[in-house]
């Protein structure tokens, strides 16, 4: 079959588009279906289509870039041809199952997230990459004998921005991990810098499943004596939080065992920095909906609903971003309203303390039945009508409303605040007029009810 995508050959584009996609259809189809979906997935919609036409028009930038080899490499033996590319290998390596690959393409498929030989399909033991030195040597024959200079494959693996010097340091770094305190120490730091720095070294822990149980060694080994070394668990969480970003590297390291563990073991522990990284953490590696699971599953809810009432600011953001992306999930709503989420929520919002990200929360906890009967219980209805009174934000206006319109019609006895609300301040009117179109849908099917409840009373 005649290939006609284009991303064909690049796995890495092939990944991403398809991720980009699925969460395209996730959220178009929860607009479709859903009168009440707010704003934000209608704006997330829109950074996906954008983030998936950005990757489409540099996949097709990168195919017309123009061959300088005058066609003599089309003519070069097929052993020296990398299975993936049918081009020259220029760094041939060979994986576990003794298949040669040109080692920024096989790379390129690895950090896909893929975990088999892509000629033989076998899964491989493991992902290290081994010069293959006598091809290497047989191909550097080969254009010597054509006149052709083949490039040094260490510029050539600089397209990563990292040489072999780079990829042996790194190595050495992570043996430092079994080796004394003051060694790991030093290392944990050198690469919470280096990844910090340097996105290609962040790829460089999906070449290897040990790569990453090898950095955390020291905390799996002292779990109950880390509070002694506070900074080595701090450099050490916050170099976990770095990989996280890296997208090919949040479904690796989110099913590494003992990883998630570790990351709750620093929620409740260790300096406000490392709870901070460590909520940051949870909050990165939750954009994939498999690790929201994955994350809920493990309990760290608990741990970042008892860090959010605590209240650090340092520590709030980051604590109320990575509960949000969990409750995107249904499972996960149910965990958090157990955990004591509302109560927690609802006095923050009570004493103004990050209100735009909690009302948000809260939101999205209102489509669970026991959250929207604690809200009613614990006083959700006067302090959501405060917000709408004194907040200049349209969208906390509108999850306050679209949250009280819940509310109110499973809870029969709430229409009587709601009423001496309108009657009192106008704020419900007041919306319907002025707010945004969906705050003003919601508040008008609150005006209407009322209407009714009222002429009810003076029937009877």
């Amino acid at each position: 079959m005649v290939k006609t995508g284009v991303f064909d050959g690049d796995p890495t584009m092939i990944t991403k588009a398809s991720e980009l996609k699925k969460e395209l259809q996730r959220l178009v189809r929860a607009i479709v279906d859903n009168d009440d979906s707010n704003a934000e997935t209608i704006d997330r919609a829109t950074q996906t289509l954008r983030a998936l036409k950005e990757v489409k028009s540099k996949t097709r930038v990168s195919l017309k870039k123009p061959s300088n080899d005058g066609g003599l490499l089309s003519c070069c033996p097929e052993e020296f041809r990398c299975p993936i590319s049918s081009e020259l290998m220029r760094d041939p390596v060979i994986v576990s199952t003794g298949q040669t690959y040109d080692r920024p393409f096989i790379q390129r498929w690895l950090k896909s997230g893929h975990r088999t030989c892509p000629r033989t399909q076998q899964v491989l033991s493991h992902t290290l990459l081994t010069p293959n030195l006598l091809i290497r040597e047989m191909i550097s024959q080969w254009c010597k004998s054509h006149e052709m200079q083949l490039p040094d494959p260490t510029q050539y693996s600089n397209e990563d921005g990292l040489t072999e010097a780079d990829r042996d340091h790194f190595i050495s770094l992570l043996e430092k991990m079994s080796s004394t305190l003051s060694e790991q120490k030093e290392a944990a730091r050198e690469l919470r810098l280096l990844t910090k720095r340097m996105p290609s070294f962040r790829a460089l822990f999906s070449e290897s499943i040990d790569a990453i149980p090898q950095l955390l060694n020291p905390l799996s080994q002292n779990r109950s004596q880390i509070d002694l070394h506070p900074e080595l668990q701090e450099d050490l969480i916050t170099t976990l939080l770095n990989l996280s970003i890296h997208d090919n590297n949040k479904k690796f390291v989110a099913e590494t065992p003992m990883v998630i563990s570790l990351v709750i073991d620093a929620l409740r522990s260790g300096t406000i920095e490392t709870r901070s990284n460590a909520a940051a953490t949870l909050f990165t590696l939750s954009a994939l909906d498999s690790n929201k699971a994955l994350i809920g599953k493990s309990g760290a809810l608990k741990s970042l609903i008892d860090l959010l009432e605590e209240g650090h600011p340092l520590a709030m953001k980051d604590v109320a971003s990575a509960v949000f992306n969990l409750c995107i999930i249904q499972e996960n709503k149910a965990s958090a309203v157990r955990d004591g989420a509302v109560g927690v929520i609802l006095k923050k919002i009570a004493n103004r303390i990050h209100v735009d990200e909690l009302l948000a929360i809260l939101a999205i906890l209102s489509s669970n039945p026991k959250a929207v009967e604690e809200m009613g219980e614990l006083g959700g209805v006067p302090c959501l009508l405060s917000v709408i009174r004194e907040s200049l934000c349209p969208r906390n206006k509108e999850n306050c409303i679209a949250i009280l319109h819940t509310i109110c019609f499973n809870d029969r006895t709430k229409w009587k605040e709601m009423s001496e609300e309108e009657a009192t301040y106008g704020t419900i009117s007041q919306l319907a007029q002025n707010g945004t179109s969906r705050a003003k849908r919601k508040a008008s099917g609150i005006l209407e009810r009322l209407n009714r409840v009222v002429n009810l009373t003076r029937t009877a």
